[in-house]
């Protein structure tokens, strides 16, 4: 597979969807971010690596190549969405340089990856507008670089400060600040919201967020393995199943391992079961965020037998634990399956009567119909994914692109819509509930029989995997890599990366133009992750 216009090299992995990995010079790193931009491709995540052990080795780039010798340990990496999967680039740097060609007038999602970066790592995007820190809020020094091999994982400091964050300002007849956050009522994540706003009516949103940073990827080098895929499912606990089964396609890919149909079929019926759960919760939520608290009352007495069932059938509520390496944790029999499938109907039945409602109440289309909207043009420009830009006209599902097993045999339908406002948000949730549920019932009937796990083996030299899934919110990646130390197989780097980081900006473009009293219900119709976002 070859990036058009551009002579690079690449190495497919072994994974269940295309992803191929190269290696590009200073010369070729915006060319090949304006090659993938230019054919209709996405930036999917960014990240920086220090490799103080080897990795395998990939081709030399072409070009202004620097030479082995004088190449050091970090390096910068870059995953794109392509027509035909995956690509991860990398762009290795020489030795004591810390700097890098910007990517975000190219592609503006990557402003907020390339400041963590920088935090975490310590490179720094040359030619970037916007050096801010951004996951460092002054909890360690500027010159500590957490995810450095030569840091300790555990050090104090007790002279940080919390700093001010320079925000931007509007000025101007009548216009004053709100300040939302970072403290929210009830128990949501922290999260600081700053608007400009005349009267009701919003000119600014400036987010701030990085509150719940907890050092997880520094803490997976910390852990054997085969044992990570635990803490991958506690990046963001609604989306445990999407990121537990990235981190274990990135794992069984490193190993070249292959895991049993019957627990491709058992991890996808939890996937589908995680995005029922959330949209049910979320469409309840929005109800109440327009004082319809009888939809909020309907719904979460829906989810929560939903997550009834899905405990008594897969040991956790929310299956915290149930995908793991080679397989699943569990078996499902068949008195459970039943209850799944008379589950299923019973929700159906159910959420048709809802939306009918939802969609005959004045007062509630009142508040979400033209609110928060998002043109098709906007969200390809920004990025908007999963959901959020299936809402907005970006037809992009990786069960239907690049369907992967079971989804190969299932026949997805995706569901999309152009008007990009809260209705259309609801619209796709309601769609998605009824195709997942039609997706449970294909998955049980067809069931097949087998193994529930195959063991896995660590290989003994270096070696690299990945992970791509289509998760609720919208596509979830991890990248990773273990040392060549067969005796320890210790993970050098684990990336994980959220739908979040594309959609958050697009938050503060959703709301121009509309009232304060609307910024809780557009940001609740996006629903976005604070602990997946800030890792």
């Amino acid at each position: 597979m070859k990036i058009p216009s551009l002579n690079v090299d690449l190495q497919r992995l072994v994974t269940p969807v295309p992803i191929w990995r190269g290696s590009v010079a200073a010369d070729d790193w915006q060319a090949a971010a304006l090659a993938v931009r230019e054919s209709g491709g996405r930036l999917i995540s960014l990240w920086a690596s220090d490799r103080a052990c080897a990795t395998p080795a990939l081709p030399a780039p072409e070009g202004d190549a620097l030479p082995p010798a004088e190449t050091g340990a970090l390096t910068v990496c870059a995953a794109y969405a392509v027509l035909e999967g995956l690509v991860w680039l990398e762009l290795p740097l020489a030795a004591g340089q810390t700097t890098y060609p910007d990517l975000s007038t190219i592609f503006p999602s990557g402003v907020r990856m390339q400041r963590a970066a920088s935090d975490l790592s310590g490179i720094l995007a040359e030619g970037g507008h916007d050096h801010r820190p951004w996951l460092n809020h002054g909890a360690w020094p500027a010159d500590h670089f957490p995810l450095r091999h030569d840091v300790a994982a555990q050090q104090a400091f007790p002279d940080a400060q919390v700093t001010d964050y320079p925000f931007v300002r509007v000025e101007g007849d009548g216009v004053h600040e709100i300040a939302v956050g970072p403290v929210h009522a009830g128990i949501i994540e922290p999260g600081h919201f700053r608007l400009s706003v005349v009267g009701e009516k919003v000119l600014r949103l400036e987010e701030r967020l990085g509150y719940s940073h907890k050092g997880i990827e520094k803490r997976f080098t910390q852990l054997p393995p085969l044992q990570a895929h635990r803490l991958a499912g506690r990046v963001s606990g609604d989306s445990t199943v999407a990121f537990a089964w990235a981190y274990c396609m990135a794992l069984e890919s490193a190993a070249a391992c292959d895991i049993p149909e019957r627990a491709s079929w058992l991890r996808a019926l939890m996937l589908e079961r995680e995005r029922v759960a959330n949209h049910l919760g979320d469409l309840g939520a929005l109800g109440n965020d327009t004082a319809f608290a009888f939809g909020l009352a309907q719904f979460s007495r829906l989810r929560e037998d939903w997550l009834r069932l899905s405990k008594e059938a897969f040991g956790h509520r929310l299956m915290m634990d149930g995908v793991t390496p080679g397989g699943v944790a569990c078996d499902v029999d068949r008195a459970r399956m039943d209850r799944l499938l008379q589950q299923s109907d019973v929700v159906e039945r159910e959420v048709q009567a809802l939306r009918t409602v939802y969609e005959e109440h004045a007062g509630l289309q009142d508040r979400f119909i033209n609110t928060g909207q998002v043109s098709p043009e906007l969200a390809a420009r920004l990025g908007l994914t999963g959901l959020a830009g299936r809402a907005s006209g970006q037809a992009a599902d990786l069960r239907c692109d690049h369907p992967w097993p079971p989804y190969d045999s299932l026949q997805v339908k995706m569901a999309t819509h152009r008007n990009g406002d809260v209705a259309a948000r609801v619209t796709l949730r309601f769609e998605e509930v009824f195709e997942s549920l039609r997706l449970i019932r294909t998955i049980v009937a067809g069931l097949p029989a087998g193994l529930t796990r195959s063991e896995l083996s660590l290989p003994a030299d270096a070696a690299v995997g990945a992970g791509w899934v289509e998760g609720w919110r919208g596509e979830i990646f991890v990248a990773l890599e273990l040392d060549g130390e067969a005796s320890q197989h210790r993970i050098l780097r684990c990336h994980c990366h959220d739908p979040s980081w594309q959609n958050w900006p697009v938050i503060e473009h959703a709301v121009i133009g509309n009232i304060v009293p609307d910024f809780p219900l557009i940001n609740k119709s996006f629903n976005l992750s604070y602990s997946g976002h800030d890792l």
